[in-house]
């Protein structure tokens, strides 16, 4: 089961990764460790201390991450100061990192099934409107659930081929 390559793409020889979303959005989240500051961020922590603490991670680590994600765009940097302390930032998602959200839901769910712990599953995500469980899933426009092996990748600029007969190369 593979995604199927179509218009210019079939030729895997022409095209390189060089300007490949997968690899964009690996850049904007650089290092591992800062994929769990982010994910902290959507814990609600927004001081760095907190990160520091919940995380278990060097401050030095910690700013790094910081940094790497505001520079990205993925959180915004917010000054607040208590009585009698110097000025101080805290970090708060932007849309661009609520948006992300969805891979970190798949990156959760996925760790669940195939890395699970010796003690049985340590995460359960709920809807809290219908108490449901929450999963991620590549569905179409139309509401479709689509397998991998119905996936077609081709540049946005080129017309759909026919995609009625799915299978990848």
């Amino acid at each position: 089961m593979t995604i199927t390559l179509a218009g210019t793409f079939a030729d895997r020889s022409t095209w390189s990764m060089q300007n490949c979303p997968v690899a964009r959005t690996l850049s904007a989240l650089g290092p591992p460790s800062a994929v769990l500051v982010l994910s902290e961020a959507y814990f609600g922590t927004s001081r760095f201390g907190d990160f520091v603490r919940n995380l278990g991670m060097t401050e030095s680590a910690v700013t790094a991450r910081l940094q790497h994600l505001v520079k990205a765009g993925l959180l915004s940097r917010k000054p607040y100061r208590e009585p009698g302390q110097r000025t101080r930032y805290e970090y708060h998602l932007t849309q661009m990192g609520l948006d992300l959200a969805p891979t970190l839901v798949s990156l959760m769910e996925w760790g669940e099934r195939y890395l699970p712990h010796e003690e049985g599953p340590q995460v359960a995500l709920t809807h809290s409107g219908c108490g449901q469980a929450v999963t991620a899933q590549v569905r179409c426009a139309s509401g479709h659930d689509v397998p991998v092996n119905e996936i077609v990748m081709r540049p946005p600029w080129q017309a759909p081929e026919d995609d009625a007969s799915p299978g990848g190369l």
